[in-house]
């Protein structure tokens, strides 16, 4: 499970209100008979509409200065693993959120304890994916990718002087490029813009940052998990736990639908891999051998290399620490490994 919190952008595209990131969530829907379109979901409630979102989300904004965030905007991914055992259906991850959303109101540190009922906020699941730049098999095709387009500019100057056999060679080359790439998808190299195959997927929850009274703020972008200051001559409490919600958020999974999760795909594992590379792999390597098995074959699947090398922390190099550390990390941040 690998969930995203970001504020409002403040920039160009979301800036003041909702109404393009509501719009932009709606772009699944576009060309589907009416029936089969899904519809924003909140607590309570089913099919949303749009124009809703937008005047509830935007008009819940008391007290709030110009510059400060309006919304948070929360992505929900649940690894392949996940969503094959629930068969990425669409009533149990609608069922998953109201609960999630539970454990996020219980993370805020408040005088007063804050439940889901003081949460507005308003879901959407979206089921495609798209690959972009920033993912490892557009990258490591990258360099076939210029290559090729080298070639095809030739065959277009070539095309002028009409050098029928000098263009024939070249498109076999091409060709040969296309089959080499490292990432292929239903035999065709991987290229941005591609849609992902298999399960993926994901709900995007937008979360206003004033509670459902429109009186205070409930900002998931605070800095301190625990924290109390003087307001008024009176002690405050503020403050939002993510590693509670973190932690909650996969404990709440796996109770909600029997989910067994492996040590890799736990955010205790994550955390570790973060701040301890060297532990996590010393706590990997001491794992039950029927777990452990388990593990290398979730990181081998997920494209994560694990170094031929003994696997104890005595033995193990820092070199091959931090790059397997850097494999892990993205497995897990692209939902291949579950966390």
């Amino acid at each position: 499970m690998y969930i995203r919190i970001t504020a409002q952008q403040t920039g160009f595209n979301y800036k003041g209100s909702v109404r393009n990131l509501v719009n932009y969530l709606k772009k699944e829907n576009e060309g589907k008979d009416p029936e089969m379109a899904v519809h924003f979901f909140n607590q309570y409630r089913d099919k949303i509409p749009s124009w809703e979102v937008i005047a509830e989300i935007d008009g819940n904004t008391a007290k709030l200065k110009k510059d400060e965030p309006k919304f948070y905007s929360l992505v929900v991914s649940p690894s392949q693993a996940e969503l094959k055992h629930i068969s990425n259906n669409q009533e149990y991850l609608q069922k998953y959120v109201r609960e999630l959303m539970k454990d996020y109101a219980a993370s805020f540190y408040r005088d007063e304890k804050v439940t889901v009922d003081a949460i507005k906020y308003y879901a959407k699941i979206e089921y495609e994916r798209y690959f972009t730049e920033a993912d490892k098999q557009i990258k490591e095709n990258q360099p076939y990718a210029t290559k090729i387009l080298e070639l095809k500019n030739e065959i277009y100057r070539l095309e002028k002087d009409g050098a029928k056999e000098s263009i024939r060679k070249l498109e076999n080359q091409i060709d040969k490029l296309e089959r080499q790439a490292p990432h292929q998808q239903q035999g065709k190299r991987i290229v941005q813009g591609m849609q992902k195959e298999g399960y993926q997927g994901h709900v995007h929850i937008i979360v206003s940052r004033m509670d459902m009274s429109n009186t205070r703020s409930l900002s998931p972008g605070a800095k301190n998990k625990v924290c109390e200051t003087s307001l008024n001559g009176k002690t405050v409490k503020q403050g939002f736990d993510r590693d509670k919600f973190y932690k909650a958020a996969e404990k709440t999974f796996d109770k909600s639908f029997g989910f067994k999760r492996n040590y890799v795909e736990s955010y205790q594992a994550r955390n570790l891999l973060t701040k301890d590379p060297k532990q996590f792999f010393s706590v990997l390597a001491g794992l039950p051998a029927n777990e452990k098995q388990a593990a290398f074959k979730l990181l081998h699947k997920a494209g994560v290399e694990i170094p031929r090398i003994p696997v104890n922390q005595a033995q193990l190099a820092l070199k091959a620490f931090m790059k397997l550390k850097k494999g892990i990390q993205r497995a897990m941040e692209s939902g291949s490994i579950g966390i």
